[in-house]
């Protein structure tokens, strides 16, 4: 039986990507080769236990949705990670991957919708996005960036149009840090004020999504399993 370590197994509101606001069920594995200066879930580095895949899908079936996104951590670290993806498709679920820029996505089924997070500068772990990704991109995915400061904001409008991802994918999703607890391993970082990163956008008519992170004005910020 195929088994992946998982974090949690929650339903909430969706708060990031072109469908926020939607309930979700989110499957949160455990383990990251990532540690960027705005971590907010440090906690799924280490912390988890194994579960067999048929379980996991019995476990999410009870909640009254078939929205489910895949994250982590970095969920691709996880290679049956695929098998669970493809059940729930063949299933009818609508399976949304949240991964960073650092893994190969080519080998998802095709039916999965792609939430790309290229790691911008202020992350810290820029060095480490998979170019080739871009190449894979489909109107169906989307590609987000988490923006610590102006020169992220300008980084993020060279990748727009030297890969011409308006034309490649669905939405490109603009999300600013957000304040949040210290994290043991990681050195942490400012937060860029929403309104800050709006007037950007507006300013150079930008066609991008600002993403407010929705489950953090809901809940605490701190919150998990929202």
């Amino acid at each position: 039986m195929s088994r992946l370590l998982i974090n949690e197994l929650f339903f909430s509101i969706q708060g990031e990507s072109s469908r926020i606001g939607r309930p979700c069920v989110f499957v949160r594995l455990r383990g990251c080769h990532l540690r960027c200066r705005y971590c907010d879930t440090e906690y799924a580095f280490t912390e988890g236990e194994g579960m067999e895949i048929d379980a996991i899908i019995e476990s999410i079936s009870s909640w009254p949705c078939r929205l489910v996104e895949i994250t982590g951590g970095e969920p691709l670290l996880q290679e049956p990670v695929h098998e669970l993806m493809g059940r729930l498709c063949d299933l009818g679920w609508t399976v949304l991957l949240e991964t960073s820029g650092a893994c190969d996505i080519s080998p998802c089924d095709r039916r999965v919708i792609r939430i790309l997070d290229l790691k911008t500068p202020g992350s810290g772990e820029s060095d480490r996005n998979h170019w080739p990704n871009i190449e894979q991109l489909r109107r169906e995915d989307e590609v987000k960036f988490v923006l610590v400061d102006r020169a992220d904001y300008e980084w993020m409008r060279e990748m727009i149009d030297r890969h011409d991802l308006g034309k490649r994918v669905g939405a490109i999703l603009a999300s600013p840090v957000n304040e949040q607890a210290p994290c043991r391993e990681i050195e942490g970082c400012a937060a860029l004020p929403m309104r800050t990163l709006a007037e950007w956008i507006l300013a150079d008519g930008l066609d991008v999504q600002l993403q407010p992170q929705l489950h953090k004005a809901i809940w605490e910020p701190a919150t998990r399993g929202v």
